[in-house]
């Protein structure tokens, strides 16, 4: 199956050529402002789908609306009807198509063309109002307020927020890409006239604001975003592809020692902690016990052994632990335990407890195994 995308190096079409890649059955037509309208007349001739993504929303003048998101449409349109093919076509209009601005009007007008085209030449159109899409690869101070929020606060600039309640829709770029692939397939999801993308967010300027300064501070809370709300795990992986290049790692604090060191990783809210544990030869960490707080170890190099007793009972139990096989242990709660470092080289351990260390609320009680 041949594809024609034009826009094809915009944000959402550089997405959707690297989907259709990835999927791996498709040819892409690739049709950009760079290109001649030469190649766009043999893309249409040749095409089984046409992904209509091209548009201009950032002009020097209004005059280049009409000619970028109307002309091009129109010239786009006839072709596809010179050459008698009569592919579906999928054009990306925008919530703003009816606001009364100049970006709004050329939407409008080329929405107009399009249905039009379809219903004298019995071609199917699918014709999506995109709310303010948002992803990697979006341009900062351009596609989205998310991207500019995003590269800005990964760098430490200001942002500007002149209506803090205003709120905004957002859609994920991975949404809309599973949306189209389902156009693509004949699936997609319609209301009234207009095609849509079932997975939207509503948020306030002031709340992403707020949301994506968040993500900058886990570096120094090591607190993970909740992942189990969508829209903050969308925007969390959206800034992080706006890092700078010679920004991507960042220091722990490692809490070190004669037996080695123990250095916290990660937090959530709900979920605990995980700490990364270093033990030198022949050194014994913990002798320590618990009411409440439960741990799992995961030995990734090196030579260990997890020793518990329940502390009113004189029985011993020893599990032997090596990198050589990825073992996890439960730490039960009322068992004093201790890990022995019994090999030649030092001890990583992988540390999980169910909540975050509290010093003023330790649940830890010193006793030997």
């Amino acid at each position: 199956m041949k594809i024609l995308v034009t826009g094809a190096h915009g944000f959402i079409g550089k997405n959707l050529v690297t989907e259709l890649r990835n999927i791996g059955s498709y040819e892409v037509f690739e049709f950009t402002k760079e290109n001649d309208i030469s190649l766009l007349s043999i893309y249409t001739k040749n095409c089984d789908f046409v992904f209509h993504l091209a548009g201009i929303n950032r002009p020097q003048s209004d005059n280049e609306f009409f000619s970028g998101n109307v002309d091009f449409t129109f010239q786009l349109l006839q072709l596809l009807k010179e050459h008698k093919n009569k592919a579906p076509i999928l054009f990306t209009s925008s919530i703003q198509a009816e606001n009364g601005t100049s970006y709004g009007r050329s939407k409008l007008e080329a929405e107009k063309l399009i249905f039009n085209y379809a219903k004298e030449n019995c071609v199917t159109a699918y014709v999506y109002r995109l709310p303010n899409v948002f992803g990697k690869w979006s341009k900062p101070n351009y596609n989205s307020v998310v991207a500019t929020f995003c590269h800005n606060i990964a760098r430490g600039l200001e942002i500007q927020i002149s209506h803090p309640e205003t709120e905004l829709t957002l859609c994920y770029i991975d949404d809309v890409l599973e949306e189209f692939i389902c156009a693509l397939n004949g699936n997609p999801s319609k209301i009234s006239n207009y095609f849509i993308v079932p997975q939207i967010h509503t948020i306030t300027l002031s709340k992403l604001a707020e949301t994506i300064q968040s993500f900058k501070k886990t570096r120094d809370s090591l607190n993970i975003p909740n992942m189990e709300n969508k829209l903050v795990k969308n925007l969390y992986s959206t800034y992080l592809s706006y890092l700078p290049e010679d920004n991507f790692s960042y220091d722990l604090k490692m809490n070190c020692d004669e037996r080695g060191s123990f250095t916290e990783f990660l937090k959530t809210k709900n979920q605990g902690q995980v700490s990364i544990n270093v033990s030198k030869p022949g050194i014994t960490k913990g002798n320590h016990w618990h009411h409440t707080k439960n741990e799992k170890f995961l030995v990734v190099s090196g030579e260990g052994l997890i020793r518990f007793r329940k502390i009113d009972s004189e029985d011993i139990i020893e599990y032997r632990v090596s990198g050589e096989k990825l073992q996890v242990v439960d730490i039960p709660v009322g068992y004093t335990h201790s890990i022995v470092n019994v090999g030649k080289n030092d001890l990583v351990t992988v540390m999980w407890a169910n909540e975050h260390f509290d010093p003023d609320k330790p649940d830890t009680y010193f006793q030997e195994v």
